[in-house]
């Protein structure tokens, strides 16, 4: 089957991102959200990160305002995916929410439709239970910023049909993304491995070995890393790194077990950039103080 059209579930801060990445690869995008607010938001900054796409040389002026006209909002599931030729859910990292999220998708898109997962490190093979056919769902593990990240990790899990990847691969290379096939497992590549280094950076922190900003420097000095473990995970949200490590303590035992200063953080409030405060502190536009 043809896609023509992506409906992306959610429009925080990843379902904007691979909304805006559906428009400019030429899809028609619907976009859903439970909040008007929220989809008025998600839809300004998929206007503005165009805007920056063509500043940067990545669209031209055309191309940024096809790609406007082709998303539309809507708080209405039915309509968003309806005709949609494949899905893409990114509701927050909570297991009972996505399996929630999947059985109405199961209920109201067409059975050939590919249903994709964005969670960055939840079964997949446990949230397809919920659905009536388990071969047609798939991950979809996009990066922040998606306007900007190359990376797609498209995750199978045993029970997922090679059409499913075969599509899955040919929506993400048109929305100019390369992609790395991982099979299910918990974390995948990446967010186990940046998972334990963060969580590593953290034990470093607590234990008093050295302070943030140095931790940071040596891994983006030393290691060539493009963002220190502390930026990182303020850019992604401190609970987001939470809700993950808890699942790989779960799944992989000991060795994951979340720092407990990571754990006093979030307990605080201190999420990273979207609170203002989480390993640094952040004015109201996102800049770092200090």
């Amino acid at each position: 089957m043809k896609v023509n059209s992506v409906a992306v579930i959610g429009s925080g801060l990843m379902g904007r991102g691979i909304a805006y990445a559906a428009a400019a690869g030429g899809f028609e995008t619907r976009l859903f959200d439970v909040s008007p607010e929220a989809l008025d938001s998600a839809v300004a900054r998929i206007a503005t990160d165009l805007d920056e796409g063509v500043r940067r040389g990545k669209l031209e002026a055309s191309e940024a305002k096809a790609a406007r006209e082709r998303v539309t909002a809507s708080t209405n599931l039915e309509i968003a995916v309806g005709d949609a030729d494949f899905v893409i859910e990114a509701v927050p990292e909570v297991a009972k929410l996505k399996a929630g999220t999947f059985g109405r998708l199961d209920e109201l898109c067409r059975p050939e439709v590919v249903l994709a997962t964005n969670t960055s490190a939840l079964s997949i093979a446990e949230i397809a239970t919920v659905i009536r056919e388990p071969s047609r769902v798939i991950g979809m593990h996009f990066f922040n910023p998606v306007p900007k990240m190359k990376l797609v990790e498209i995750v199978r899990t045993p029970e997922t049909s090679d059409r499913a990847v075969a599509t899955t691969r040919e929506v993400a290379e048109r929305m100019r993304k390369q992609t790395v096939l991982v099979k299910e497992s918990p974390g995948f590549i990446t967010s186990r491995v940046n998972a334990t280094i963060g969580n590593e950076a953290f034990l470093m922190l607590q234990e008093g070995i050295a302070s943030a900003q140095d931790i940071d420097t040596a891994l983006k000095l030393g290691l060539n890393h493009p963002m220190g473990p502390f930026e990182l995970v303020d850019l992604v949200g401190l609970d987001t790194r939470l809700a993950v490590l808890e699942f790989l303590h779960e799944r992989l035992g000991e060795k994951s077990r979340p720092a407990d200063l990571l754990r006093r953080y979030v307990s605080e409030g201190r999420l990273g950039r979207k609170t203002g405060r989480g390993v640094y502190e952040y004015d109201e536009q996102g800049r770092r103080k200090g």
